[in-house]
């Protein structure tokens, strides 16, 4: 069993392709015509109208791919089963900071692949979140251990990096898409959406939400936070990484 076995049960309901993000992502593939996308989960981001290899290593995950999905290999990013070269691009969306050796990992996708595409976030940025800093400050230990965008752009020697941010009704429920919405993480649906907030203490999270419920009640989030309300988009920190 992995951790989208136990964390990635109705993943479906929150998580849904953004073609706001899709199109810098097959922008970074370019010619690409054979792509390896690992740790595809439910295939959110998977090219159309390319050779697509899907590796992921989780049943659940498997379970909820759509019908006429890229065919899927169970397998781990850091022992990718397939020879030199194989692919014109390997894509990882997401996935780097489940990847217990995510160095190995990213050496796997140069290995398969000629070109890598890897989106990413700034773990410093995600934890400078208003979410993390108010509410669920445990969630900031977890990122830290995580890799960082930038180490991940340096590890693979990037030849770009392109800032995505988030729009404000972005509809791919990744854990800060609700930045400018806050009565959504009310939802526990969207709480299970997001693995930073599924891998937290559920006690941390619940004392979390019950002061954002009473904030949102008594008009102090909007008070506080009036200077995001009309902001069409905002930088969390994912970075597009092109190598």
């Amino acid at each position: 069993m992995t951790r989208y076995d136990e964390i990635g049960v109705g993943y479906t309901l929150g998580r849904r392709t953004d073609p706001r993000w899709l199109a810098p992502v097959l922008g970074a593939l370019g010619s690409a015509t054979t792509v390896l996308d690992v740790g595809s989960g439910t295939g959110s981001y998977e090219p159309p109208g390319r050779r697509v290899t899907a590796v992921e290593p989780s049943a659940e995950m498997v379970r909820q791919r759509r019908p006429g999905a890229a065919p899927v290999v169970r397998a781990v990013a850091e022992a990718l089963p397939f020879a030199a070269g194989t692919f014109d691009a390997a894509l990882a969306v997401l996935t780097v900071h489940h990847w217990p050796g995510w160095r190995r990992g990213l050496d796997e996708l140069r290995r398969v692949a000629r070109r890598q595409v890897v989106l990413a976030y700034d773990t410093a940025l995600h934890n400078d979140f208003w979410f993390v800093r108010q509410y669920v400050p445990e969630v900031a230990a977890l990122e830290a251990s995580r890799p960082s965008a930038p180490e991940i752009a340096e590890y693979l020697d990037a030849a770009s990096v392109i800032e995505l941010p988030v729009p404000w009704d972005f509809t791919d429920g990744v854990f800060p898409a609700y930045w400018r919405r806050p009565e959504a993480y009310l939802d526990p649906v969207v709480r299970r959406s997001c693995s930073a907030l599924a891998q937290t203490a559920p006690a941390a999270v619940d004392r979390g939400i019950a002061r954002l419920r009473a904030d949102l009640e008594s008009g102090r989030w909007h008070a506080e936070h009036a200077d995001l309300l009309d902001l069409p988009e905002w930088d969390a920190g994912f970075r597009l990484i092109v190598a």
